[in-house]
């Protein structure tokens, strides 16, 4: 039988592709579920004629049949099939671990199942076993699926992924219909634990609403408590064993009889374990869903944050009651200028800008987080004691000697110290810095250890002083200098003048002259800390660096830290030996994580070091895809970007990696980084990264830049302009500190001043090498791989 032509789009999201008409697209398909459609290769071979009997070399510019290839699949049969034959390990995932032979023969569509075809090799097989679970998630048994999907360039197969599946299997929502799924916390191993919806003191509506939720789900057994006007960090320690959600921003409105309408907003989680709103991933998130057109959960994303602000006094670690005492690294105000930028709606915008100045005020610039000597502000929540939700013998090594000193058990140690019972002012003080050092973000590495809450940080004081340099050019741009907020009137002059003092305290307590570098600086011993970390890079982010500390720390940092698959977090000497007892920690070298990688790409391309920018995109990118292609199109949260895997043994595991069949979230993060990532790329990396080709072989085959010398001067943005770049040059053209380093660049390069120049697209300084495909008028950043420079790929 003749296979009718598709007109459909074959890389359409699944819950098109496997609907209605495109589900089996071949009118006369037997659909009969008896059917046996498995066939070896001598039963139809004599009945092929000589153009499909042909053997063609494969490759991106094979020529096509008239009409394409499609497989009849029945689901059962071929699931059954591909795992028994493929999955040698028994994780329902094929990939390059297993040992099978990676050949599959699979009835075609065009001969109505009475002849197969050959799938080869991990990637297509793994797709697949994906697609056949995609599928079933539509409720089909028996479909038709394209060569074409299987085949797909994986670099836009992962990037429609994200755009398409994983953004919304991250979605929550915290209204009847999604309360059962949001209430479930990985990490609350009690067993038999009740939900609980904590409200806050000053939200009536959202009282109403949850308890009219839990009387109609009386099934789930929720519990709702209203939370005191005054959240006490004693409060919070005496609901430590009832953990629970906290509520977030919701529209509210009444209908015409003067009935509550009470619209909780979907928002974006991390995934895994991680299944609620979290501070600092939720930054990175939002640029992700910007990146892919999805404006209104990140806007909604900002709502939560003004919420949390206003009812539970800061942006929280994420919205479980457990968080309630800590924040996380603080990007209101970027995430909230990049959300105006696609809605241009000014009222809102003030709404969030006045939020983060309360925050700032309240929370990151008063004790015990303010350092008065130095004027710099350090992670210092107000916890106390334990964190409740670590794993029940996460602490064990700490309170061991404790507990033996007083010849008791381990565990009943714990619960007199949790009582009070015990006072040891040697764990209150080391739980402390625990807590901060969860508050960073950077949960755990030896940098931060046991001395966090003393640690003035310099990447806590990059973000700080974003804010400052966001706030007066935000209020100067849309506000004509000053601006009402919750708390009064104030001025883009006020902010300027908070951005330069805390300028002028990094450049005296944390840049390190000799070694070129920002260090953090330890307010209680009054020194810099020895520890070299990545986080050096966010002053370029920030723009708080001059143009000479620009080109020192560049360098300094491509030395230290630019590994095979990207950005290291700090480098091996810094970390020490490993052993037994110091075991390694996933914040430490070899690791890299999504955030450093995207504030430093952001930071180098607004300082011209484009081409550096895109060195390292790549670095990251190949390592995200190498890792998707050769194992079942796995998106970890964080890889050893030294050994350019994700398959390690480091505390707390790595997120994104169980799965069956289907990855169905990625991790929040890390997808946000590969669609931003892209958009650094120039369409010859693109092909080369398609192709999977190597860092270092396309570097050299296509006379790359290794070094760390600037390409662009800063007054211009070289093609391809990465996302956002426009809007960020614009507003760091306020930063006084940036304006002075753009300023040198441009005197000593003979251009007009900064501040005389327009912003503009151009191509690509000669000194940030662009390829001979570049050159070429049909190549662009959509290029599927099939065009473009040969011999590279």
């Amino acid at each position: 039988m003749a296979d009718t032509q598709h007109t459909g789009d074959v890389h359409a999201p699944p819950s098109e592709y496997y609907s209605g008409p495109l589900a089996l697209r071949s009118a006369g398909i037997n659909r009969s579920r008896s059917r046996n459609y498995q066939r070896t290769y001598p039963q139809f071979h004599a009945q092929q004629d000589d153009t499909q009997s042909k053997v063609r070399r494969r490759g991106s510019i094979d020529d096509k049949s008239r009409h394409p290839r499609r497989f009849l699949i029945d689901i059962a049969t071929i699931e059954r099939a591909i795992l028994e034959q493929e999955d040698t390990n028994g994780d329902y995932q094929i990939t390059i671990e297993d040992s099978g032979p990676k050949v599959l023969k699979v009835p075609t569509a065009a001969s109505n199942g009475n002849r197969t075809m050959e799938i080869r090799g991990t990637y297509m097989l793994s797709n697949l076993l994906q697609e056949m679970a995609l599928a079933k998630d539509c409720g089909l048994r028996q479909v038709v699926i394209d060569e074409d999907r299987l085949s797909e360039n994986p670099v836009n197969r992962l990037s429609r992924m994200i755009r398409t599946t994983f953004w919304n299997g991250l979605v929550r929502c915290m209204d009847e219909a999604g309360i059962q799924k949001i209430c479930a916390d990985p990490k609350n191993t009690k067993p038999g634990a009740q939900p609980i919806i904590y409200v806050p003191y000053g939200d009536p509506h959202a009282l109403e609403y949850y308890t009219g939720v839990a009387r109609d789900l009386s099934s789930l057994n929720i519990k709702v408590v209203r939370l005191p006007q005054d959240i006490t960090p004693q409060y919070v320690k005496s609901i430590n064993d009832q953990f629970g959600i906290l509520t977030l921003a919701a529209d509210v409105t009444h209908d015409a009889g003067g009935r509550l309408v009470y619209k909780p907003l979907p928002f974006v989680v991390p995934g895994g374990r991680f299944n609620e709103q979290y501070g600092w991933d939720s930054y990175f998130e939002a640029l992700g869903l910007l990146a892919d057109g999805r404006v209104q959960l990140a806007k909604n994303m900002v709502d939560n944050f003004v919420y949390e602000i206003k009812h539970y006094g800061k942006i929280l670690n994420a919205n479980r009651s457990y968080y309630l005492t800590r924040s996380q690294p603080p990007f209101l105000t970027d995430m909230a200028l990049k959300v105006y930028d696609a809605t241009g709606d000014t009222e809102w915008l003030q709404g969030a800008l006045s939020a983060a100045i309360t925050e700032y005020l309240s929370v990151w610039t008063c004790e015990p987080r303010l350092d008065p000597t130095t004027g710099l502000s350090c992670y210092h929540p107000t916890g106390i004691g334990m964190p409740p939700e670590t794993e029940s013998t996460h602490f064990d090594h700490i309170v061991g000697p404790y507990a033996e000193r007083l010849g008791i058990e381990v565990s009943e140690y714990k619960r007199l110290y949790a009582a009070d019972a015990i006072h040891e002012p040697e764990l209150d003080a080391y739980f402390v810095h625990d807590r901060a050092v969860r508050e960073s973000g950077h949960d755990t590495t030896y940098r931060l250890e046991r001395r966090c809450a003393s640690l003035a940080t310099v990447d806590l004081n990059c973000l700080l002083y974003r804010y400052e340099a966001d706030l007066a050019s935000a209020i100067d741009e849309h506000f004509g200098g000053q601006m009402t907020t919750d708390i009064g009137v104030t001025t883009a002059d006020e902010w300027r003048k908070r951005a330069e003092e805390r300028r002028v305290a990094m450049d005296k307590y944390l840049w390190n002259e000799a070694k070129g570098l920002y260090f953090d600086y330890d307010v209680e011993l009054k020194e810099q800390s020895a520890y070299e970390s990545v986080t050096a890079l966010w002053a370029l982010w920030a723009g708080c660096a001059s143009h000479d500390q620009a080109t020192r720390l560049v360098d300094a940092a491509c030395r230290r830290f630019e590994a095979a698959g990207g950005l290291v977090s700090g480098t091996e000497e810094s970390r020490g030996r490993i052993t037994l007892l110091r075991p390694n920690r996933q914040w430490d070298y070899p690791y890299g994580w999504a955030p450093h990688q995207m504030l430093a790409w952001c930071g180098l391309y607004a300082y011209g070091y484009a081409s550096v920018a895109r060195r390292l995109a790549y670095r990251w990118l190949y390592t995200i895809t190498r890792a998707f292609v050769d194992f079942n199109g796995v998106v970890p949260e964080k890889f050893d970007v030294v050994g350019m895997t994700h398959r390690f043994q480091v505390e707390y595991g790595n997120v994104g990696v169980d799965f069956k069949m289907v990855p169905r979230e990625g991790f929040g993060w890390m997808n946000a980084s590969y669609q931003v990532g892209l958009t650094y790329l120039t369409s010859h990396m693109r092909r080369a990264l398609g192709a999977l080709t190597e860092p270092e072989v396309f570097f050299a085959r296509a006379g790359w830049s290794t070094d760390a010398s600037a390409s662009h001067t800063p007054a211009s943005t070289p093609k391809p302009v990465p996302v956002f770049a426009m809007a960020d040059a614009r507003r760091l053209r306020g930063n006084s500190a940036l304006h002075c380093a753009l300023e040198a660049v441009l005197t000593t390069t003979d251009n007009p001043a900064y501040f005389d120049l327009p912003l503009t697209a151009v191509d690509d300084d000669p000194r940030s090498p662009a390829s001979p495909g570049d050159t070429d008028s049909t190549a662009d950043n959509s290029d599927t791989g099939e065009t473009g420079n040969k011999e590279l790929l």
